[in-house]
């Protein structure tokens, strides 16, 4: 199936040129089409609603901000192989934010346990609307952690530019910076409630 992103604006590359009143057009795991909403509405969704027609194949959604290829987190080994994020059910013993340190070594952490850890901070970084991090990751369980997760691994910075027929690997940022969502391989992996 299809999906058109409607958003106020497009940015190609994360920091780059806002063209206003553009989309995206998702087809799978790839970048369709980028253009002018109107454009590609009329060639991909000529009778776009918020829920596709019966048999259409195409479905619209729109979000009230500006879509970009997303962020890129340098320090994703230390976020994840050198913090625990707890689960909430031990927010009453350890809190919600991440444990680093001597209170890190203080816990008892299983393969298990850093796994579970792992997940749980990959969460923090997608509703971030992180698309891409940096390792590399040592711990097995984080390492595959990390690779279901659908982010993209990379050795270092560098420009990520949302092109036709590339990865739909992408963000969209409110206004005040939050991730509205986060679409990783074309699939909506996260949304603002």
């Amino acid at each position: 199936m299809l999906t058109l992103h409607r958003v106020r604006g497009v940015r190609l590359v994360h920091d780059g040129e806002l063209a206003e009143g553009h989309a995206v057009v998702v087809d799978g795991a790839r970048l369709a089409a980028v253009g002018p909403y109107e454009e590609l509405c009329a060639a991909y969704a000529p009778a776009a609603q918020a829920e596709p027609a019966a048999g259409s194949g195409v479905r619209v959604r729109e979000w009230d901000g500006v879509l970009t290829p997303g962020r890129y987190e340098p320090d994703g080994a230390a976020l994840l192989e050198a913090a625990y994020h707890p689960d909430p059910r031990e927010a009453d013993e350890l809190g919600s934010e991440p444990i680093t340190g001597e209170a890190l070594a203080a816990l008892d952490m299983t393969d298990a346990r850093w796994g579970a850890s792992a997940r749980r901070g990959l969460q923090r970084l997608l509703a971030a609307g992180t698309t891409a991090l940096t390792g590399p990751f040592t711990r097995p369980a984080v390492r595959t952690a990390v690779k279901r997760s659908g982010l993209a691994e990379l050795p270092g910075p560098s420009t990520r530019a949302l092109t036709v027929g590339g990865p739909a690997d992408f963000a969209v940022f409110a206004a005040d910076g939050s991730a509205l969502a986060t679409v990783l391989a074309g699939r909506l992996v996260h949304r603002r409630r």
